[in-house]
């Protein structure tokens, strides 16, 4: 099927700015659904009339949640300014204010009953979770030369905001991960047997590095159970497991363990914020572990254990 030449424009104006694949995806999708909804009009016949309308639908027929109006939001506002070099001025639509929640967080007992339903690389990914305050797609992204079972550190590349940094990585998991990186060679000498073993990088990386993609240390610590075509440069690699495989099996051992409570992949990034917190570690270590900009961000999970409320006992514990 042909590609729209305007819709490929917009690609490259996002590559250009190396946007992650995600946005990416996201902002194509909902470039296509604004021309979709204004009768296939082309953006520079369109301006704020048809944008207030298109936001409006998001928000009123769809439903959509504030998180999603914004991003449908910032997608266009990428279109006018970059591709269509229009600025968008008076628009009559503003970010949608967030509402402020704290986060779900598991006892330890929880956790070990979750854990307790999971097995293999899956109980693993979670452990990293629980045990080291990653986020998914940190934990899905770490390769076998980030991990240092001698210093017991663990090197997050490229993590929220671009950012680089070592966390700690718990001595209790050396075993099983030493088990899955000897499942990850005898998987990645399969491929170098049948001519492969290159593994996914960022685009242009490829062609920077040649064959040293190939090396084992370039590995992902959760390969991929099937190769692929990297959606950039072109060459068949091995890439991640896909986020949506540990959300299913999450999903399945939370409902098995009896645990009632909303439980994502982050809430146990959460649960390790609030366990450091509650044991007495200083809100400095545990931003710089988390990988946190802001400490305000930090401080949330303050209110969650109780220190903000300065040892303020409820009358009914009085009676």
């Amino acid at each position: 099927m042909p590609r729209s030449p305007f819709l490929e424009s917009v690609r490259t104006e996002i590559r250009t700015r190396h946007y992650s694949l995600r946005t990416e995806k996201s902002y194509l999708y909902w470039v296509r659904q604004f021309i979709l909804f204004n009768d296939k009009k082309h953006p520079t016949s369109m301006g704020n009339p048809e944008i207030e309308r298109f936001l409006n639908h998001l928000a009123v027929n769809r439903c959509v949640s504030s998180a999603t109006q914004n991003q449908a939001l910032c997608a266009i506002i990428f279109v006018y300014r970059h591709v269509v070099n229009k600025d968008i001025e008076d628009l009559k639509y503003r970010f949608a204010k967030k509402p402020r929640r704290l986060p779900t967080v598991l006892n330890q007992q929880e956790v070990s009953s979750i854990l307790n339903h999971l097995d293999s690389k899956y109980w693993i990914i979670t452990a990293l979770l629980y045990g080291c305050g990653l986020r998914i797609s940190e934990a899905l992204s770490l390769r076998i030369k980030d991990v240092d079972l001698v210093s017991q550190n663990l090197f997050i590349y490229n993590g929220k905001g671009r950012k680089d940094r070592y966390t700690l990585l718990p001595r209790g998991l050396n075993t099983k991960i030493e088990s899955q990186i000897a499942r990850v060679r005898e998987l990645h000498n399969e491929d170098l047997m049948e001519g492969f073993g290159s593994t996914s990088v960022p685009k242009s990386l490829h062609r920077k590095f040649g064959s040293a993609m190939k090396d084992f240390t370039w590995q992902y610590l959760f390969p991929s159970s099937s190769r692929c075509v990297h959606p950039y440069d072109g060459y068949v690699c091995r890439h991640h497991l896909h986020h949506s495989a540990f959300s299913k099996q999450l999903r399945e051992a939370v409902l098995a363990s009896g645990v009632q409570k909303r439980v994502a992949a982050h809430t146990f990034r959460h649960a390790f914020a609030t366990e450091l917190l509650r044991t007495g570690s200083d809100i400095r270590t545990v931003q710089d572990i988390l990988g946190h900009s802001d400490i305000r961000t930090t401080e949330i999970y303050t209110h969650i254990i109780g220190d903000k409320r300065a040892g303020t006992i409820s009358p009914f514990d009085r009676l």
